[in-house]
């Protein structure tokens, strides 16, 4: 008779209690809407921002303030950058069990190929990828370091990606490439990582209502052929991205790995 793992649905729940969190871009949309559920889950949060401080500090400060949530100060746009900012979370709160690379750009004023500039190419390619590499990097090797609690995963990391990055998106290749990029790290990862026990999964949004969708979402023409590429008819919320990225940092994931889990109204097989 094959062993099976051991499941009591009455001792599982989304709790995270005694997890240290870092999400990347956790002052708006997206990453803040992920910092607020981790919190609520009863993890120790970590977050960066590079300009929004005001904002910053509002979503600490809900979150419990520095005992349970510390916004950094911390651009990324090299390795080098994203290293300080693993190091200064681990500082903070003394250890590391979740990373969720959510921060990105996307550049709204549409770009040819022949019209795209070299300078564009490189600062999306060097937020969007360059610093997610050194977020790994780094990460893992705090997991890695830390004394595995039994029964529990060494580690989960959670890459925000795009619909982008599995269709393409005419005249924004750039940030295209980046994503598609994130979905083949996630490949590669999970089965790397797998017997150190790191889960690497992806969740892949399509149109969300956030600051940076939003001068597309806002335009009259432009939001009227977006809705018509999404079967729901409408763009989704931070809240319906973050949810399914605690899922996948929870026990309820504990067999999924390597995973792209699409949250965009079925856009992606509209496409």
């Amino acid at each position: 008779m094959l062993a099976r793992p051991l499941y009591n649905p009455g001792m599982i729940s989304l709790s995270l209690e005694e997890r240290v969190a870092l999400v990347s871009g956790g002052s708006r949309g997206i990453g803040a809407a992920t910092v607020r559920m981790f919190s609520m889950a009863g993890a120790r949060v970590a977050f960066n921002y590079q300009r929004a401080k005001k904002e910053a500090e509002q979503v600490a400060q809900a979150c419990g303030g520095e005992a349970r949530c510390s916004a950094i100060q911390q651009e990324l746009s090299s390795p080098e950058q994203a290293g300080k900012l693993v190091e200064a979370a681990v500082s903070r709160f003394g250890r590391l069990d979740i990373l969720v690379a959510n921060h990105g750009i996307w550049p709204p004023e549409d770009a040819p190929i022949d019209k795209m500039s070299a300078e564009q190419w490189r600062q999306t390619m060097a937020v969007n990828l360059d610093s997610v590499f050194g977020l790994v990097k780094h990460s893992v090797a705090q997991m890695k370091k830390q004394k595995r609690e039994r029964g529990r995963a060494a580690g989960h990391i959670v890459l925000i990606s795009s619909t982008a990055g599995q269709r393409g998106e005419a005249l924004h290749c750039d940030y295209a490439a980046s994503k598609g990029a994130l979905i083949s790290m996630v490949k590669g990862l999970s089965t790397e990582l797998a017997p150190h026990g790191i889960y690497v999964n992806c969740v892949a949004p399509g149109w969300v209502s956030t600051d940076m969708a939003a001068p597309a979402l806002e335009h009259p023409e432009i939001s009227k052929r977006v809705f018509a590429t999404i079967p729901l008819g409408r763009a989704g919320t931070p809240e319906e991205i973050a949810a399914p990225v605690l899922f996948l940092c929870t026990e309820h994931a504990g067999f999924i790995t390597g995973e792209i889990l699409n949250v965009n109204g079925g856009a992606v097989l509209a496409g």
